[in-house]
């Protein structure tokens, strides 16, 4: 790639599922992979589709998508023909998810089952994957953690537990797996927080919990029938985990961190985010219900100093104080306008006048 760069004669394109992996394409006895030139090569992350681009290639016109940016910015109600088609396509989404495939053959077909056999498909080879380029001692590990995840994600503490992957597991022995994991773009993690406040990479601790990148690939994972489960809206307690998954796989493709807030009183908040230049809670409600974690960290600003949350769920667009409620479609709308940060030009030619004349009287 440096060779190339050098050259200038040619734009180079290289992609790979695994290129995040160190040591991608050696097996434990061969050489480890060069290192990445550094300043020879924009490297960009890819992630499936998002909602928006589900939209598109559900033949949705920039019209919709502009009277939905709209109706947030004005925090006026979605027009309830456009809310409740929306929630349909939404529902479409979380069991064909983004993987481009999946979505192309549901665009086609309507066929769920076709689409649910290219999800088993894709994960199998996720699978595979693990076998031909992990170190021979994690093979077994990095699998058990893959298929641990909807069980993390069932609890109601979802924090990630070893002992979940397998009776008695332990950090040192899985964190290289999950790590693996990571690094190969199936999962990502939400760490919780000391405490609610910016910066919020500052103020994670070692706690977290482990996402899907996919929300398709992770129902598809479930048992057999999940998905029209699903799409008639009975899935129960288990639907809290799948809308939890799908926000944070949407906030994760916008390129957000993941963090949420736990206190061992009880106080639960799914996902903070920095909105707007400030720290928001958002709450993730499968159902209607109440925001009583976010009311309780509302009501003492002194002590966690926020001043907004987001509630999303089975919602129209509305407000009521600090609390703003937005259907679970519109998570991909919760965007920031770039920051643009003008930094003040110095004097320099009076800075050294300055200096030259102090050191004359000195």
């Amino acid at each position: 790639m440096k060779s190339f760069c050098i050259d200038r004669r040619f734009d180079v394109l290289c992609t790979g599922s695994l290129l995040g992996v160190k040591g991608y394409g050696y097996k434990e006895d061969e050489k480890p992979a060069s290192s990445v030139p550094v300043g020879y090569e924009t490297i960009e992350q890819m992630y499936p589709l998002d909602f928006e681009e589900f939209l598109w290639a559900a033949g949705l016109g920039d019209s919709v998508l502009a009277y939905l940016e709209e109706c947030i910015e004005n925090k006026i109600p979605v027009s309830k023909a456009v809310d409740s088609s929306l929630k349909n396509l939404f529902l479409q989404y979380i069991v064909v998810g983004g993987m481009p495939e999946a979505v192309s053959i549901f665009s086609e077909t309507h066929d769920m089952g076709q689409v649910l056999g290219k999800q088993r498909s894709i994960l199998d080879e996720y699978k595979d994957d693990m076998v031909k380029y992990a170190d021979t001692k994690d093979k077994p590990r990095i699998r058990e953690c893959f298929e641990s995840i909807p069980r993390q994600l069932a609890r109601e503490n979802k924090k990630f537990m070893y002992s979940v992957v397998r009776k008695g597991g332990r950090s040192s022995q899985y964190e290289g797996s999950l790590q693996w994991l990571e690094d190969a773009g199936i999962i990502k993690r939400c760490y919780n927080l000391t405490t609610p406040q910016l910066p919020l990479d500052g103020n994670a601790d070692s706690a977290f919990k482990v996402y899907m990148t996919d929300t398709g690939l992770f129902t598809a994972m479930l048992e057999k029938g999940t998905q029209g489960r699903i799409l008639r809206g009975d899935l129960y307690q288990y639907k809290g985990a799948i809308f939890e998954n799908l926000i944070a796989e949407t906030f994760s493709k916008m390129g957000r961190s993941l963090f949420y807030f736990h206190k061992d009183s009880g106080l639960e908040i799914g996902f903070v985010i920095n909105h707007k230049g400030e720290a928001t809670l958002v709450e993730v409600k499968a159902a209607s219900g109440n925001a009583k974690s976010a009311k309780t960290i509302l009501s003492h600003p002194d002590i966690y100093h926020v001043g907004h949350a987001i509630k999303l769920g089975n919602y129209n667009i509305g407000e009521s104080g600090s609390m703003l409620t937005l259907p679970s479609y519109m998570a991909f709308l919760l965007k920031d306008d770039p920051i643009d940060i003008i930094v003040p030009e110095v004097d320099v030619d009076n800075l050294n006048r300055i200096a030259e004349s102090l050191a004359r009287k000195r």
